[in-house]
């Protein structure tokens, strides 16, 4: 569209009248070029009165309350149109291969009308004066930063053709502009480069914008390849280890043998100094750091350091020890049940939240300031602990957030920013910190072992209730969603629960109409480093409900599919289980020992539906993996995906191919084993994530056409339904409802690799593997 968009000045004190739906309130910002910005105002109250609703989520879910918390700064994010005919924006989110610096130069680019290619989108520095509007997590990005990005490129987009209007001697309505440049009736052309000096303000202005109609887009909702593409394949992407700050040497650091351990006395300091390469050496909080010229004698270093450590938070807790503080930790689910019932626990053992970058950060600290280079979801947090550690004012602290290789939540803490703080502080130079992967294993976040367990009660055709008391190792959410959620407290529509009662409320949801329905929380043991991995509780406790609901069918006498789809309470449920099951062809004919699956979640204004086809079978089970356990093996998934409006389908099915393998994972391969206060794995090669030998041969992403006009939460989306489906195919195949995951936790396959020294040796065996 050339000419929609359309800008307005308003004059001072006219407020926002003739703010409505599709028009919006914008600012030009006094800057030597356009720099504009959106206005969108503080959040108005959370719930709704008369809102009638069996369901907290209904009214208002986690998601909802981030968007909430971010819009009072909206106006602080700018667009600015420079000289040479690009667009730059600062985003104030972590790009950790979500393909969210690429969504949001498509909504530059459709409002502005310029080529995506020009759209410069780098990653904002933390700036506390953006509150709550700099945290990346529960899927929220795109729903938060859809209109103030649009408002904001809409008020540029207005004040270009104003400028070109005087430039061309036109008036607007005779002007287009597209792909960069404006164009009157004449044929006459002036780039918007040339207009960049001349659409600025010396003063803040006001102006009222019109967005947009869908029916217009020519970007938002088309299947775009990333902007970071070609630089991640060629190497050129650059990541936190990839800077080159003045004299910031590798370091890293010798970590205790169970969690969380401390030093005790260190034998050879003097001996470890002196070796080749090594720079310094100290003692810190977390361990030894070392620092040297190369990570290869930082691992020589930690190696040959003989510490005496003292006993950590978890010592001597197993996997065994933990289910059982779980069992006495569940809250109560009543008298049994007069009516017809089915009921389980299921257990979620301890799963890793590495990324696949290991975990790093760069600081420079000086007496008066520091600086820190990380891939941080939650910046401006981490800012303030920083500039608590070291005993600074947070101004003094700058924090560059760097791109991200992976996070999945892990980013989500900055215990490597803070870490490598401490290091510099101590040694008094700049340091370039890494974590070797057995660190991150064993030292790192990881998702909390949990229990669910499942009553459901029915009679005849009707489910009459559905309680859930899901028990969880305490997660730690202390990374600024708790911030944002203390800060709208008042106006969420939970009553007055915990913390995390409330975050386990707002991001939970029951999509059937099974009666009187209850779902409650109980945590126990802070004693491990838990994190928000991708979804949260949501894949566990949406794993079970699917398991019981396929077990209500078989009672009921229903098909599974069927019996979800007569239960479901929102139309787009439905489409999305049927889009799987016609895909799919659901209910085929299948070999003995192989089964299909079918589950539906839903979440953040969003629904996904799964369907996987599992084989079972002996000889696909006992199949031999180098150092593995093969197991069954997902033949065929298809999944569909409704997140209302899809700004760039292409990546959307990346994020569901995600989700998928995330799933499968969780369900039949990868879990961490606790004995004797650590962690057994020490790295990807005996962490069994879905390799190549465990995808799907046959997978189909589907996603569905526009519903709702605005996006949805996506980046988590499909990762319970995933699990679920293939927990649920299982059950189908073998004749035996899984109750323990992953399927494969009782088998150790590997040899566990020494806690001390912490990091093993390097392989040097890898030709002996080529094939």
């Amino acid at each position: 569209m050339g000419r929609g968009g359309r800008a307005e000045a308003l004059e001072p004190g006219a407020g926002t009248r003739g703010i409505g739906r599709r028009r919006f309130l914008g600012y030009v910002l006094a800057a030597p070029t356009l720099v504009t910005a959106a206005e969108l105002g503080a959040a108005p109250g959370a719930a709704a009165d008369g809102v009638p609703s069996l369901e907290v989520t209904d009214v208002v879910d986690l998601n909802d309350v981030l968007t909430l918390a971010a819009k009072p700064t909206s106006n602080l994010v700018k667009v600015t149109v420079n000289t040479d005919g690009t667009v730059s924006f600062a985003l104030p989110r972590a790009e950790v291969g979500q393909g969210i610096t690429t969504s949001t130069a498509m909504l530059i680019a459709e409002e502005l009308d310029v080529p995506l290619d020009r759209v410069r989108v780098e990653l904002a520095d933390a700036r506390p004066e953006l509150l709550f509007n700099q945290l990346t997590g529960a899927s929220n990005t795109t729903i938060s930063t859809f209109t103030p990005v649009r408002v904001a490129a809409a008020v540029a987009r207005g004040r270009l053709l104003d400028a070109a209007a005087l430039e061309l001697g036109a008036p607007v309505r005779d002007l287009t502009i597209k792909a960069g440049a404006v164009t009157d009736l004449l044929g006459n052309t002036i780039g918007i480069g040339e207009l960049a000096r001349k659409a600025a303000s010396g003063t803040e202005r006001p102006v009222s914008v019109e967005l947009k109609e869908r029916a217009d887009f020519t970007v938002i909702g088309t299947p775009r390849n990333r902007i970071d593409a070609l630089a991640a394949v060629t190497g050129r992407k650059r990541f936190a280890m990839d800077l080159d700050v003045p004299d910031a040497l590798p370091t890293m650091v010798c970590r205790p043998p169970t969690v969380n351990g401390t030093v005790g006395s260190v034998e050879n300091l003097d001996e470890v100094r002196a070796m080749s390469g090594v720079t310094d050496v100290a003692v810190v909080s977390t361990g030894v750091a070392v620092r040297a010229r190369t990570f290869g004698r930082c691992i020589d270093a930690v190696r040959a350091l003989r510490v005496t450590w003292r006993a950590g938070t978890a010592e001597g807790t197993s996997d065994a020890s933990v289910r059982e503080e779980l069992r006495k930790a569940e809250l109560p689910m009543g008298l049994p049940s007069l009516t017809p019932s089915v009921e389980e626990t299921f257990t979620f053992h301890f799963r890793g939240n590495s990324a696949l970058e290991t975990n790093c950060a760069i600081a420079d600290v000086r007496a008066d300031r520091a600086e820190i280079w990380s891939g941080l979801k939650s910046p401006i947090v981490a800012q303030a602990a920083v500039a608590a550690k070291l005993g600074l004012p947070q101004g003094a602290v700058t924090v560059h957030v760097t791109e991200g290789g992976g996070s999945f939540g892990r980013k989500l803490f900055f215990d490597a920013a803070l870490e490598a703080a401490e290091v510099s502080r101590e040694l008094g130079k700049p340091v370039k910190l890494m974590w070797h992967r057995a660190d991150d294993a064993r030292q790192g976040r990881v998702h909390p072992m949990a229990t669910s367990r499942v009553r459901a009660t029915h009679v005849g055709g009707s489910v009459l209730s559905f309680k859930q008391r899901h028990t969880s190792v305490s997660t730690d959410l202390g990374h600024g969603l708790g911030e944002a959620l203390t800060a709208l407290a008042a106006k969420l529509p939970v009553g007055d629960i915990g913390f995390s009662e409330t975050f386990f409320q707002l991001s939970q949801s029951m999509p059937y109409g099974f009666g009187a329905y209850s779902r409650l929380l109980s945590e126990v043991d802070k004693g491990f480093n838990t994190g928000s991995m991708r979804g949260v509780y949501s894949p566990d406790v949406t794993c079970a409900r699917e398991l019981i609901v396929d077990r209500l069918a078989a009672k009921m006498g229903k098909d599974p599919y069927r019996f979800r789809r007569d239960f479901v309470r929102d139309d787009r449920a439905k489409a999305v289980l049927d889009k799987v099951a016609e895909a799919g062809s659901w209910g085929r004919t299948m070999p003995s020992g192989t089964a299909q699956g079918i589950a539906f979640h839903g979440e953040y204004h969003s629904a996904c539906a799964v369907l996987v086809e599992l084989d079972c079978r002996e000889e696909t089970v006992n199949r031999p993996i180098r150092d593995g356990v093969a197991g069954p093996r997902v033949t065929k998934a298809v999944l569909a995906v409704d997140v209302g409006l899809a700004v760039n389908p292409r990546g959307l099915e990346a994020q569901m191919m995600g989700c998928l393998m995330d799933g499968i994972a969780q369900t039949l391969t990868s879990s961490l084993h606790l004995r004797g206060g650590a962690f057994l794995e020490a790295s990807w090669d005996n962490y069994f994530y879905t390799r190549q030998w465990n995808t799907p041969p046959e997978l189909e992403i589907i996603v569905m056409p526009t519903t709702t006009g605005a996006p949805g939460g996506a980046g988590e989306l499909g990762v319970a339904a995933s699990m679920a489906a293939v927990a649920c195919a299982y059950g189908r195949a073998t004749g035996t409802m899984p109750t323990s995951f992953p399927i494969n936790h009782g088998t150790l396959s590997f040899t566990p690799k020494p806690t001390v020294p912490p990091v093993p040796a390097s392989p040097t065996d890898g030709l002996d593997h080529l094939r």
